[in-house]
């Protein structure tokens, strides 16, 4: 189930002039909400935790590290939470390549997505009447992607408890596969929503996690950026536009929003 192909002030003397930083801020406490303030905006008030912010140095003998707080449910539950967690790492587990979905943090990234715009469909038209899609137009219904995320993690759940008589994430890794692929071939018959459907949003959120700016919640240190030797969200490429070649460390867009 490895996806190895796929393993971003100025401050006057008299006057402060406001900064992207705290535009942004601002903007998270103006708009607010349970879509906004609830999740992308506490990301951006909380600096996000140790993992999404410019490497910092090792703690000295007798620290103890700071925690990163950021890596707490918004939506899942407990349950919910272990079931992504053990399917994500099915879909992108750690290998020689690099560190897995688990080590990236892509489970806090999908439930800091479905706890805010993504999960409420809040940017799609959702309104009836509703025809089956076509194959390239993907989803098409009245279920919001959160709502979609309840029943394909919990209908996993019981066809892994029908099957091996055991909750998904009990299972082991082997058995954890099958389940996946029977979700990916429309194996399973479900009467609200399409097997595959949910797969394919799993598995694309599982990879969106693992390369997205850490300061959505995933690819913690920018490790799935560096796996891809990608360098990330630059300010500027003008000191090695010239150069024939240059490793350019990977920069993230906090890294920025932290400089001013």
């Amino acid at each position: 189930m490895a996806d190895n192909d796929h393993k971003d002030e100025a401050r006057g003397q008299q006057v402060e002039q406001p900064s992207r930083r705290k535009f942004l801020v601002q903007a998270g406490y103006a708009v607010g909400g349970v879509i906004v303030g609830g999740a992308i905006g506490s990301l951006i008030r909380s600096g996000n935790g140790k993992k999404e912010t410019a490497p910092e140095a090792s703690p000295a003998p007798g620290e103890t590290a700071a925690k990163s707080y950021s890596r707490a449910p918004m939506f899942f539950t407990q349950e919910q939470l272990g079931i992504v967690s053990a399917a994500t790492e099915r879909i992108f587990p750690e290998d020689d390549t690099g560190p897995g979905a688990l080590a990236l943090g892509v489970p806090f990234f999908i439930d800091h997505q479905l706890a805010g715009e993504w999960g409420f469909n809040s940017r799609e038209y959702m309104s009836p009447p509703f025809y089956a899609g076509e194959k390239v137009q993907g989803y098409q219904g009245r279920l919001k992607r959160r709502e979609m995320f309840e029943i394909g993690l919990r209908e996993m759940d019981n066809y892994s408890r029908t099957k091996f008589s055991k909750g998904f994430a009990e299972l082991e890794a082997a058995q954890q596969d099958e389940v996946l692929k029977a979700f990916e071939a429309d194996e399973v018959k479900l009467t609200t929503i399409s097997a595959s459907g949910f797969f394919k949003a799993l598995r694309s959120s599982t990879l969106e996690g693992a390369y997205s700016d850490p300061l959505y919640g995933g690819n913690a240190d920018m490790n799935g950026w560096r796996m891809k030797s990608y360098p990330g969200n630059q300010m500027s490429y003008t000191d090695v536009i010239d150069k024939e070649f240059a490793v350019i460390a990977p920069s993230s867009l906090q890294d920025h929003l932290s400089a001013h």
